[in-house]
Parts: C-alpha cells; structure tokens; sequence
C-alpha cells in the first residue's frame, strides 16, 4: 500500500489533508507538525505570531515540515488564520500564503445530500470557483464532482499548472472535490487536473465555470457576478402582474455575433454593452415584445451559432463581460422588452476539455452510445436518468434567470431527447425499459425542470423547440404533459412555407396548407417561428423564396408576415427578415444593412413589420384568446379557387374582433363577396398592400356595410375590393369604440 508521501508526491491522494497541513499529537495535542508540499520551493519560513521558523526539507522533491511545542503557542488551536508560509522560489521571488490545508469542509452535509439526490438547485452558489472569505482569509474555493477520479488537483498560472501544488480533498461519496486556496482572487485562469483510474492526466475546464478564455483558448477564469447595480424593478412587479398567455408575444430572434459588427473591423464582434446601446433602440421602434438570443454560453466553434456549449454556466467572452451582458438585459427591462435565452439541455460537444469523459468515466453523458452519442451532431448526450446530472441541468436553468434576471429560455432540440430512435436507424438505438421508443428519463428530466423553474420563477416563459406531436408538451405536468408554457408551431412553419414557395397559379392545388394548421391550433400552447434554421443551408433566406418579380416578391413576404400575425399563437421572426435580407444568413458576417440604403423596398419592409407589431400590440383579439377555439371563426376557407380564405379573430371582448381577408394570388379581385361575422359596419385598419408598404393601393378604402345574408361560414357579408397577394384587417364600427 502507498504511503501518504508517495501518494502526495504522486498525486494520487484521495484525502491530501490527511498528510498535508497541522496535525496535532499527544493526548493532550502537546505538539503540532506542518507540513506542506511545495515542489517550486528552494525554502519555507512558517510565520507565526511575529516570529519566522525555518522549515525542513524532508523529502527532496519538496515536502517541508516544522513541530512546535503547542505551550510555547499563545493560540495552540492554530487556527487557518494564525500562522502563513514564507515561499521562496528557485526563481527568487519569494510568495506568502495562508495553508490550504488547514481549511475545513466548507460544503455542507446537506447540500451535498441535496445534490446527489438530484435537488440541489442553487448548486452553482457551490460547485465551480468561488471568492470568499474563511477565517478572515480571503481567498477562492473550489469544487468539482468528479466521482470516479483517482484524485484532481486546482492548476493555473498561480502554480505553474503544476497538479502536485493544489491537490484537492474528496468529499466522500459525494463524488465532490474540493479546496481553499487563499489569497486567489478576480481574473485568475484556471483548470481542473483530473487523474483517471488508469492514471492519465485531464486537464478539464470548470463545468461551472461563470466566465472563460476567449476561444481557441479555454481556461476557466476566477469571476464573480455579484457586483452588478439591477435598475429592473418595476419590470420585474410588471412582469409578475401579467400573464404571457392572454398578452402580446412578439419574439425578434437574433444571433449577437451577426446582427451587426464593427463597421471598421468586420471581423469584431459588437460587445454586449455595444448591442444594448443599438439593438435595444431598434427592436423598441420595430415594435417587439421580446429578444431571444441565440446562445450565448460559451462554446468554442463560431459556426455551431453557440449550440455546441461547453460551459453553460459561462456567459461567451467573445462578446464581453458578464457585467456587460447584465447592462444589456438590464437595458432591454428598462425599455419593456423581455429576454428570451436559447438553451441546450439535449446535448454537448466532444471537446477534449468539455464534460465528455469527464472524470475519465461517462459521467454527464450516457455510457451506452445508443443513448449517449448523438450521431447527426457528433455530440454526446447528457443522462438524463443520473441524479446529479439532472441536478446540473436543472441548477442552470435556473441560474440564467436567477442571475441574469433572463425572462424565459427556449429550450433546444427538445424532440432529440424525448425519443430514443431520433436520427438513429434500427439496430442504432436502445429501447427503454418497456420495449418503447419514449426517453422516459428524458421525460421525467423535463417534467422535474418544468415544474421547478415554475415553482422558482412562476412568470418565466419556457418555450419548446419540439417538432412532432408529443402529447402535451405545453400541458402542465400534473395533467400528464411536459409541463412547457408554449411550444414552437413547427407543423404551421413548414406548411406556410412550402404554400408560399409555391407559384401562385398552383397555390389552388395546396389550400390545405392554408387551413390545415387550425385543426390543431389549439392543442398546445403555440409559438408561430419563422426562425435562423429557415434562412440556411441552401433553405434561402425568406424573401428569395418568394416567387415572382421583385414586387410579387416583397408583396408575397408582407402577406406571409401578416398571415401569421393573424394566426392564433405568439411570434417569433428572425433577424433580417424585417427588412427583406436577399441572401441567407451566416453567421460570421453581419446582416446586409446597406440595402435599406441601396433601394426603397427593403426601408418600406421594415416599416410594414413596424406598422404590424404596432397593430398587433393594439388589438386584444389578436392575443388574448391565442389558445382557445374562441377565439378563432372561419368565414370562409372553402375558396381555394381563388386562393382566398377570410376568418376572424376574437378577444375577451367578443364585441371587438377582427375580420381578415387574405388574397394569395396577383390577381385584383373587384366586387368580391366577404363573410362578416356580425351586422354591423366594418372599416379597414390595416392593408399589407399599403402604398406605405410598396403595395399597389388597391383596396377600397372605404366603410363596409353589411349585407344581410349568410356567405360560405358567415351569417352576413359585405362587398370588397381585394388587393392582389395582400391582406385586409377590418374592425367593427360601434359607436363605444
């Protein structure tokens, strides 16, 4: 069996304190031995109550040590703060420090029972690095699970990244790690020096890390977060006040190295602080209710957009600080625009200093690669159906909106973790426990995360990207759903799309594609998405896919954006799509900006979205009965001839509804009979074919009276002019208007 020296000299100590540090002996503790270890150390004074000891070499590659009579001691205790080393170095310099090794277990019984229990939620107020304060030494503390590590050691430029200096302590069957080191504070760079069962050295970045290296490097860096002033208060008692369900949701997605870069330096990334001073300002006038970011956690390949995060603790260090990420959300609250996070619980990346094999052992990923490698992403999957790595995920969703004060988090790729066979052919996959194809560990994952970010942070928006028909995933848990509060509308995106790739003289031929949709509008809580993975990969960006000339083109993109304002569901548009961006996006160039200078149609664009954010905000029928079949009516959806459908919208107040008519052809239709839902006179408040817009101005613009007599689906009808691939929003004249 080793010794404590061999197992100290060749770091493979489980327990270092048990050598290192003040040990006392006698049956009274007559006598006290410090030792340390310090392999850099050409010699070390211990100083204590103002007087300097030399210590004694004992072993040539650095083991120091000193006994004292504990009577000659005025504290015999020799408490951490009592006495420090003198180091002096081969180099000359010469450093003083407290001992680590005289520290005792910081991390609680209870958290660590919490944590293995999977229900630790505030774990990253433990785990990672934290500056602190113990026995009057301040310092940094450090922790890591690594359970299945033959021992792991803190390095940095603080020991030369020398893994024999900082040797941590295991806490038990915790699977936790953990050290003191004094003096250490803000900026340091840091690792964690993991030995594998086998012996082989890992030199891993912080899994709760809260702020690292610019890549390609990825050192974990020493970073507290709570110095930041929050100015968000009154957002905050609004946000509680009011409920994102029956309220306007109207989401500009945006990818923050991309939406815009340094004029003079394209490749510069604008930092967050630069963002919140242009991007803030140009949502408001857009009309927005909300930014969802694309990640933002750190990650090392520009081109994965940030989906293929590393440390998802770590705000990236490509666009700035973590203080100037919390100016750009304290911002964005200041001028009423919510915060939306994208983030990425359904897997990571392979990464030598990421999570996978972490400790040398699949420890946050599946150790079955039918469950645990993602064969589409090359990436791992995390298991689910392990306690503290549950605990891991949920602790960080609730982190962003704990202190980042985020306001809701779309949650990524959510169909890849809920079913087992997801881009697996037969023979590649695992069944689950009852020969089925469900994740169910991944399902109870999501249903745990749901209900305690809700349970936390009753107001936060939790939005899943979820792209079959999964029973209930905007279902509370307790009615046998997942327990998200909205669902992205994917079947709606793919059929509106592919009706507008469409040659109008076709269109006829695909009218269910139009009317399909609200068979099932009502069976989850939607978000309408026309979102970054619809302007990629040879997909073209919105407005080339339209057909036609270039006015056909602009005429076609204002009628799909009015279409699904008009839709039941929340928005969602990604960026450059306001204004007409003729090429993909990609994400290491900003979006073309210059065409809003080069030609009136790209302007007028922006000005319709504008126009319709601001009617949409206006008008409760369009959101506040966005999940229930009251509020929707056909008026007529039987005219596909034509390629018109007409329906109306309602709110609480039944009385003010709306009246959409949508044309889908070039052709002018002049005296065309409309559907009305009441009796009542009806004027035009908005028209995508507005001169304003680019548009023909070919609607009547006048008031309708009705006609008393049913048409298609409706009671009454009116007369109308309909502008060619335009839409038409009427509203009810009532004198208590």
């Amino acid at each position: 069996m080793q010794s404590d020296v061999d197992k100290i000299l060749n770091c493979c100590h489980h327990d270092p304190f048990h050598y290192l540090g003040a040990h006392f002996s006698g049956s009274h503790d007559e006598s006290v031995t410090l030792r340390t270890f310090q392999p850099h150390a050409s010699a070390i004074k211990l100083r204590l109550e103002g007087k300097a000891y030399d210590m004694e070499r004992i072993h040539g590659d650095g083991i120091f040590a000193l006994t004292l009579e504990t009577q000659q001691l005025k504290n015999p205790s020799l408490n951490p703060d009592a006495y420090q080393y003198e180091i002096h170095f081969y180099n000359g310099t010469v450093w003083s420090t407290n001992d680590p090794y005289r520290f005792t277990v910081q991390l609680s019984e209870e958290d660590r029972f919490l944590f293995n229990g999977g229900k630790n939620y505030k774990l990253y107020n433990h785990l990672g690095a934290h500056k602190t304060k113990i026995y009057n030494v301040c310092g940094t503390i450090f922790r890591v699970w690594a359970p299945n590590a033959q021992a792991v050691s803190v390095v940095g430029n603080f020991n030369s990244w020398d893994g024999r200096v900082h040797q941590m302590r295991s806490l038990g069957a915790s699977g936790i790690w953990e050290l003191f080191v004094p003096h250490l504070q803000e900026n340091e760079i840091y690792k964690f020096a993991i030995k594998t069962q086998q012996g082989h050295i890992l030199e891993k970045c912080d899994p709760f890390q809260f702020y690292g290296e610019i890549r390609p490097k990825n050192g974990s860096i020493v970073q507290s977060l709570d110095t930041f002033n929050w100015h968000d208060q009154q957002w905050q008692e609004a946000k509680r006040n009011t409920s994102p369900y029956d309220g306007p949701l109207s989401i500009y997605e945006v990818h923050p190295g991309s939406w815009k870069r340094d004029p003079d330096d394209p490749d510069r990334f604008l930092t967050y602080r630069e963002l919140a001073d242009i991007l803030i300002p140009y949502v408001q006038q857009l009309g927005f209710t909300h930014i969802e970011l694309m990640p933002v956690m750190e990650h090392p390949l520009d081109e994965s957009w940030g989906y293929q995060v590393t440390a998802p603790f770590s705000i990236s260090s490509r666009y700035g600080t973590a203080d100037e990420f919390m100016y750009f959300v304290d911002c964005c609250h200041k001028n009423n625009i919510g915060v939306i996070l994208d983030w990425v619980p359904a897997h990571f990346p392979k990464d030598n200093h990421s999570l996978g094999q972490f400790d040398g052992t699949a420890l946050y990923e599946h150790e079955d690669f039918r469950r645990g490698s993602h064969p589409e992403w090359g990436t791992y999957i995390f298991n689910y159906g392990r306690n503290e790595v549950s605990n891991y995920l949920i602790a960080n969703a609730l982190f962003w909106l704990d202190t980042y004060h985020i306001d809701g988090l779309r949650v990524d790729a959510v169909a890849s973790m809920i079913y087992l066979d997801y881009a697996r052919n037969d023979g590649e996959w695992l069944p689950n426990c009852h020969g089925g194809k469900e994740n169910l560990e991944a399902i109870e994952f999501l249903r745990h995360l749901n209900s305690i970010v809700y349970d936390i942070f009753p107001d936060t928006l939790l939005i899943a990207e979820e792209s079959t028909n999964f029973y209930g995933v905007s279902k509370p848990t307790d009615q046998g759903g997942l327990g998200f509060g909205f669902k992205w509308n994917m079947g709606w995106m793919n059929d509106i799309l592919n009706y507008f790739a469409k040659d109008p003289l076709y269109r006829k031929f695909h009218h269910n594609s139009l009317t399909f949709s609200i068979m099932y509008a009502f069976s989850e809580n939607f978000i309408l998405p026309l979102s970054h993975d619809e302007v990629v990969h040879g997909k073209k960006s919105l407005l080339d896919k339209m057909p036609g000339d270039l006015w056909q083109k602009f005429a076609n993109l204002r009628l799909l954006l009015l279409t699904m304002w008009m839709h039941p569901g929340k928005k969602l548009l990604f960026m450059g799509g306001e204004f007409g961006q003729w090429s993909e996006w990609y994400c290491k160039r900003s979006l073309d900006w210059h065409l809003l200078q080069e030609g009136v149609y790209h302007g007028q664009m922006q000005q319709f979205v504008a126009e319709l954010n601001r009617m949409y905000k206006a008008q409760p029928a369009l959101w506040q009965l966005d999940f229930s079949g009251e509020g929707f009516r056909w008026l007529d959806l039987e005219d596909r001839n034509n390629s018109i459908i007409s329906f109306a919208r309602y709110g609480k107040d039944r009385a003010r509804h709306l009246v959409a008519v949508f044309n889908y052809t070039p052709q002018t239709f002049v005296s065309y009979q409309v559907g009305l839902p009441e009796n009542c006179k009806y004027r035009e408040v908005f028209c995508s074919d507005d001169s304003r817009f680019g548009g023909s101005d070919a609607s009547d613009k006048i008031d309708y009276s009705p006609i008393q007599s049913p048409f298609a689906q409706a009671p009454f009808h009116t007369i109308m002019t309909i502008p060619p691939l335009a839409g038409i929003i009427l509203e009810p004249m009532r004198e208590e208007f």
